[in-house]
């Protein structure tokens, strides 16, 4: 991705939660991340989310990864 270009991921983390009724505390807590990490996470500002924070986060979900991202049209 060209500098200064914004990615056009969209993560459904709140979505996820809500449906579920979890806080982002517990989320947290189940995946072994930092809330701060987490939050970067949530509002889009990740750089990079390795595989084994993808499968916590499915797993303490119950769901898969298109469930969690989804990629805006241009």
């Amino acid at each position: 991705m060209p500098p200064g270009e914004e990615h056009r991921v969209e993560v459904h983390i709140d979505k996820l939660l809500a449906e579920r009724g979890m806080t982002l505390t517990e989320l947290a807590d189940r995946v072994g991340l930092t809330l701060a990490n987490l939050s970067i996470l949530k509002n889009g500002r990740a750089r990079a989310v390795r595989f084994s924070t993808l499968s916590a986060l499915c797993t303490a979900l119950d769901c898969q990864p298109g469930d969690l991202f989804t990629v805006r049209e241009r």
